[in-house]
């Protein structure tokens, strides 16, 4: 596959704050990665991260705000996909969310999607909105080579 087909996927949805949006989200990501030749492997744990990350800004960045929108966008940065989704929230310190591993959150029910997004891509950055709200993006090589989560690093 040449540089100028995999630059030719570009992806961007804006939905509201609805779960049941969560599937279309992943179906549009999932077909462009597909055509830029991330293997079925890669690409299924890529949606697990996505849909964590999406989930996320429904419920902990819009507050299920149907009103407020999710912004999901795919790109090709060099030999990545960079993903970033974007919510209208209040933001978070991530330095308050536990430690889902702790012995003490174990059996929560909750507290495990930004622990799945780092064991399932290769960075994950958060950044504040200066308008509010977070930009979540998620990086993958295109190569389909994904770290175990023993190897990924923690950003």
């Amino acid at each position: 596959m040449s540089d100028v087909d995999r630059e030719a996927p570009k992806v961007r949805i804006a939905i509201g704050s609805r779960y049941d949006h969560i599937d279309l989200i992943a179906l549009v990501v999932d077909d462009a990665l597909t055509r830029l030749g991330l293997d079925e492997d890669a690409r299924h744990w890529v949606g697990i991260a996505l849909r964590e990350a999406v989930a996320n800004a429904i419920k902990h960045g819009n507050q299920q705000d149907p009103e407020k929108k999710v912004e999901v966008e795919l790109a090709v940065d060099a030999d990545q996909a960079v993903i970033r989704v974007c919510d209208h929230g209040e933001g978070f310190d991530l330095e308050t969310v536990e430690d889902p591993l702790a012995p003490e959150n174990l059996l929560k029910p909750s507290g495990r999607g930004i622990f799945y997004m780092k064991s399932f891509m290769d960075a994950i950055e958060y950044t504040p909105r200066p308008e509010g709200g977070t930009i979540v993006t998620l990086r993958k090589r295109l190569s389909g080579k994904r770290d175990t989560p023993d190897q990924a690093e923690d950003h």
